[in-house]
């Protein structure tokens, strides 16, 4: 998301690191380039405007701060519209005096509306409520049926009937009033495109089912399209917000910044998996953040503590700390980040990490890591408790076994034997800030490495990701070089 704008902001920042002010041609220089930048993320023209004449406001001679340097102040003034535009700050749900709370979504077929539905139960049932799903998307072939699969994956229950939309929403608000549930949320149809008969019975449904939200889903790869779809929308049904799906694909993103600019309302929620978990509230901040290669340390968090298994965490992590940690540690705090998601998307949360790490982060596919649990269970219970008894003989039996290579396994057990000393040498001082176990998941790079697929930047971080300097600043000091290269963490004091 938002790559080419991250990239351009980088290079203005280069570019003006040398000047001592801030002068008219460089502001327009810079502005010029932030102005490619939206327009090839797929934003709206007349967004772009607004959101360029806001930022040179931002930058105007009497407003600068002094303590910045001019790439600073640009950065700082982009940020702060960025924050601006996608909504100020995370919209805050609340519920009906009255219940139920009825949640209607509407969007075009191919949003992932029926998918969004199903998250944002699953999301209403973390805020410990009872949502009700309706399936009013009698449209598409199998719809219902696709809600009535998510809704027994997540436990909530599916109301429909063989009738017409209307009466769907109607009745399914009154079954959701009878059972006592107190928030209903109203799948309704969609169309390829905007269409007469899909704004009438959307708007039917509306009167129907008086929601006190309404929510448009939309692609994020929607592009220009969604300025029209969010503009049609909003006037049949007047939008309380959005909801952005697919962020995790390959999308330019405009439509984030289009469909906020065009109908004034926030994006409130975001998918970005296809785990029915993969969904929470948007917080603009953190996006904005991210599109300027800040990293969202929050968010890289919060989806730590819901997907991670504490315990198991804090006892693999106690060995360690004290020094006996093992394959099968290794092989569980792999296993805890693996259901946090793709590697390459993790590394998007952090700050310092460059996009060609990112990038080579992205490469790294289930498949390798398959290959790397493999390789570790294919060792004998001893082996991996005492990775040093294994001999030349055990490597070729262990690369047999697992369908590898020999220097598959050497490679693999030379990032083992590299992130065990590190352990043992901050045994007695803090680690890198990292929920549960992200930092072991660099070695896992090494194989790839050794293949050319990662920079050596990457693979050699046995214990953390980022940069030597930024682990530095985590741990609470900076690194000394000593005779012959090796690095030893900072002394705790």
């Amino acid at each position: 998301m938002f790559d080419a704008l991250s990239e351009r902001l980088e290079r203005i920042s280069s570019t003006l690191r040398s000047k001592g002010r801030l002068s008219d041609a460089d502001l327009d220089a810079a502005l010029g380039e932030v102005r490619t930048a939206l327009l090839d993320a797929d934003v709206e023209l007349n967004v772009v405007r607004g959101f360029l004449e806001a930022v040179r406001e931002r930058l105007s001679g009497d407003v600068l701060s002094r303590a910045l340097s001019p790439g600073q102040q640009v950065i700082k003034a982009v940020h702060e519209q960025l924050i601006e535009v996608l909504g100020g700050s995370a919209m805050k749900i609340t519920y009906a005096s009255r219940p139920p709370t009825v949640v209607l979504l509407a969007g075009l077929q191919g949003a992932g509306k029926t998918t969004a539905a199903a998250k944002l139960a699953q999301w209403f049932k973390s805020q410990g409520r009872q949502p009700y799903l309706v399936a009013a998307d009698l449209q598409r072939p199998a719809a219902v049926e696709q809600l009535r699969v998510l809704g027994a994956s997540i436990g909530v229950d599916v109301f429909s009937a063989a009738s017409d939309p209307v009466s769907v929403a109607r009745s399914g608000v009154a079954e959701a009033t009878r059972l006592g549930r107190d928030v209903v949320i109203i799948d309704t149809a969609g169309r390829l495109s905007i269409d007469e008969a899909l704004m009438n019975e959307v708007r039917a449904v509306s009167a129907a089912s008086s929601p006190q939200y309404t929510f448009l889903v939309i692609d994020s790869s929607t592009g220009q399209d969604a300025v029209h779809t969010a503009r049609a929308f909003h006037d049949a049904l007047e939008l309380t917000g959005v909801i952005v799906t697919k962020l995790d694909y390959d999308a330019r993103g405009g439509a984030i910044l289009s469909a906020r600019g065009v109908i004034g309302r926030p994006v409130v929620f975001a998918s970005s998996g296809e785990k029915v978990s993969d969904f929470d509230l948007f917080h603009p901040e953190r996006m904005a953040s991210r599109i300027l290669g800040m990293g969202d340390m929050l968010s890289l968090i919060e989806q730590a503590e819901r997907t991670m298994d504490s315990e198991v965490l804090a006892e693999s992590a106690g060995r360690m700390m004290s020094g006996t940690f093992t394959l099968d540690d290794f092989l569980v705090q792999m296993n805890q980040v693996r259901k946090m998601g793709n590697l390459g998307g993790l590394m998007r949360l952090m700050p310092g990490v460059t996009k060609e790490m990112r990038n080579a982060a992205s490469n790294i596919d289930d498949k390798e890591l398959n290959r790397v649990e493999g390789i570790v269970h294919s060792m004998t219970r001893a082996e991996r408790s005492n990775p040093k008894i294994i001999d030349a003989s055990r490597r070729a039996r262990i690369a047999r076994g697992s369908a590898s290579t020999v220097p598959a396994v050497n490679q693999l057990l030379k990032q083992f034997g590299e992130m065990q000393k590190m352990m043992k040498q901050m045994g007695g001082g803090s680690m890198p800030s990292l929920p549960g176990g992200l930092g072991k998941m660099a070695g896992l790079a090494a194989r790839a490495q050794s293949r050319g697929d990662l920079p050596s930047s990457l693979g050699s971080l046995p214990a953390g990701f980022g940069s030597p300097s930024a682990k530095a600043a985590a741990s609470g000091g900076t690194k000394k070089k000593k005779k012959g290269g090796r690095v030893t963490p900072p002394k705790q004091r």
